[in-house]
Formats: C-alpha cells, structure tokens, sequence
C-alpha cells in the first residue's frame, strides 16, 4: 500500500519593486540590490522575467504554521534590503499605473529565449502571482488529485485576486493578471490524465517536436512540477496581505488532504469539463469572493459566501489533521473584508470622491499596497 503523502509545502511569490518617493515601478533594480539579498537569503530568492520584479522562494515545510514563517522572512528580508535603496517591494499581481511597455526584461539566457520565443505576449507580462506547492511523491497519485482538485482552482483564485487596475485604468476585473497570463501559450486549464505514464506521453510530444524543452514550460493553473515531487497550484494572484496567502495554502493542502482521504475509501470528486471549470475561472477572476459560482452539481449559481462553508465542512477533519484549523479559518476574514483588488477599488473610489485625480488616487492605492504588504511580519 501507498504510504499517505507527505503533504509539505513551499510557497513562491514574485514581488513588484517600486521607488518609495514617487510611487512608480522601477525600470531596473540598482546594482547591488539583487546580490544583497542573494547573499542574505542564499538561493531562495531570484530575478525574475522584467528588472522590476524579484521572486523568492520557501524552504520545504512540514506545516503550515512554519511556511508562514518562512514566508514573512523572505518578505521582511526584501523589504528591508529595498529600503536602502529608497525602493519598495508590492505584492500585488499588477502595479496600479505601470505600463508594460516601459518595461525590460533580464538580459539572462533563459529570459532570452523566452522573449524570442514569445515576442510581444511575453514582454506585456507585467503581473506577478504566488505558486503553492504540495508534496505527493507518488506520480499517479499526483496525477490523479491534480484531476481532481482541479475542480477547485476557481474558487481559490477568488480569495487571492489583486490586480484589478492596468496602465492606470480600472479594468472592471478583480484579476486582470488572468486576462495576462492566458495569452501565452500553454496556460490555463490541464487536460484530465489518466496516469503519469500518459502525462509523461503527452509531454514527449511536445518535447519530440521541438516546441519545449521540457515539463518546466507547461504553465498550467495546475500541474505536477517538474523540479519536485509536488503538486503546483499556478492560478492565483499574490495576495498582498501575507495571512491571505497562507489561508489559500491552508485550503490547498486541506482540499487534496480531503480528496486523498476519499481515494483511499475508493471515492472520487466527480470530474467536469474544462469548459465549466474555465467558466468559474471567469466568474472568479471578474467577481472575486462578492460574486457567485457555478455549483456543476446543483446546476446553478451560488454565493461564493456558501461555497466557502461548503468548503469548510469538506475538509473540517483535514484542517484539523494537518492543524492549519485557524489559518483556515482566516479566509472567512477574506470574505469579509475582501481581497486586496476590493481594498484598491474601494481606496481608489474613496480618493476620487474626495475631488482627487486619477493619478492622485492611484498613488494612494500603491501607498496602501507597499504598507499592507508588510503588515504584521
């Protein structure tokens, strides 16, 4: 028998760099920037696509509990260091006023190839996002609660939305950053695979071909990583708040917690089509955790309010196996506050209200943006 997976977690997010007086995103990090915190947080930070943005990366964690400290390391860590160079990190998938075309992208190899590989799509790749990883070592269990789960990623891309301003417009989107991403080529929604001998094919193609050089170009919402035994949540904003990102870390382990428990007892999370699951995406990316979903079993929409109890109650006994109850239970906070993209609306229309521009307005929403993302660490 299959030993139960380790269900450890990492947790990346990328951050936007913004200079701390005049609000706006940095073209290029000051040289020094970057080797300070290599040197500081030694291989678990990194460049990322454009100059402005830095990635860093957790430890592997047995809890929840200790991801949460590792990550409000790295963010204070970054924080601090951009703080001498009169510059800030924000953890927001798109910055309120910046425009992509401004940008550069790192002169390194890999960044190269992608830029030549995807010409203009990837260069308007102006947005971070957070990745969740969830140790299973087993492939084909990997593979088979990946198809499961999946019926999921809508609802935890509520909870994290971020990014609903693009090149200083309010875009009527609570993550525009989705609209981004889904430009490039092999993002969005996996197929479903009935082993990892047949994902293994599948990915041969590809790489038989030619158009890849392996599974680390697959940018799915979802997929099995191709550097750990993990399973990769891809779809949601980075949350601004650092309890937001651990609440949704929380539901993730929880839910395939839960959904291994049925497999054992030989049930299974019916599985639908990406047409309905790309559906809820939408509804989610649009409307974040004031909107509504799809409820495929009931066939109607429901209240993103009642889909959360929903939630809560599949996975109450995991929760309380992998003792993640209260980070959990942050995300009725979520709900009720809103994510960050409502808090940027709300302060944006609060500004303008008080007879202030559009340009003032959105310095105020960066100000909320830099303090929130270091709030509490």
């Amino acid at each position: 028998m299959i030993d139960r997976p380790a269900f450890t977690i990492g947790i990346e997010e990328e951050y936007l760099i913004v200079d701390i007086e005049s609000r706006e995103l940095v073209q290029d990090l000051p040289d020094g920037l970057m080797a300070s915190l290599e040197e500081i947080l030694q291989g678990q930070v990194s460049p990322e696509f454009l100059r402005s943005q830095v990635e860093i990366g957790t430890k592997v964690c047995r809890s929840v509990q200790e991801a949460r400290s590792e990550l409000k390391y790295l963010r204070r860590t970054v924080a601090d260091v951009c703080n001498e160079y009169g510059l800030a990190p924000i953890a927001a998938s798109t910055h309120p006023s910046a425009n992509w075309y401004e940008q550069r992208h790192t002169d390194q190899p890999r960044y190269n190839i992608l830029a030549n590989a995807l010409g203009g799509v990837i260069r308007r790749l102006l947005i971070c996002g957070m990745h969740v990883h969830v140790g299973i070592e087993d492939p084909d269990t990997r593979v088979d609660l990946m198809n499961q789960v999946l019926y999921f990623v809508p609802h935890m891309l509520a909870l994290s939305t971020s990014s609903p301003f693009w090149n200083g417009d309010e875009t009527g989107l609570k993550s525009y950053r989705t609209s981004v991403w889904q430009a490039v080529p092999r993002t969005g929604m996996p197929d479903e695979f009935d082993s990892w001998a047949e994902y293994e094919r599948h990915v041969a193609v590809l790489v038989g071909a030619g158009v890849i050089e392996d599974a680390t170009k697959l940018w799915w919402d979802l997929r099995p990583s191709a550097r750990y035994p993990t399973l990769e949540l891809r779809s949601n904003d980075i949350c601004t708040n650092v309890e937001d990102t651990i609440a949704i870390a929380a539901m993730y382990v929880s839910l395939l917690s839960m959904l291994y428990r049925r497999r054992v007892q030989n049930q299974r999370w019916r599985i639908y089509s990406r047409m309905l699951i790309e559906e809820n995406v939408w509804r989610a990316q649009r409307y974040g955790v004031s909107g509504d979903l799809i409820d495929f079993g009931k066939g109607e929409l429901v209240p993103y309010a009642q889909l959360l109890e929903e939630m809560f109650q599949l996975v109450r006994k995991d929760a309380k196996m992998l003792d993640c109850r209260d980070e959990l239970a942050h995300a009725r906070t979520i709900l009720d506050r809103g994510t960050s993209a409502d808090t940027q609306l709300r302060i944006y229309h609060d500004a303008i209200d008080d007879g202030g521009t559009n340009d003032e307005a959105l310095v105020k929403v960066v100000d909320w943006l830099i303090a929130e993302t270091v709030r509490g660490i």
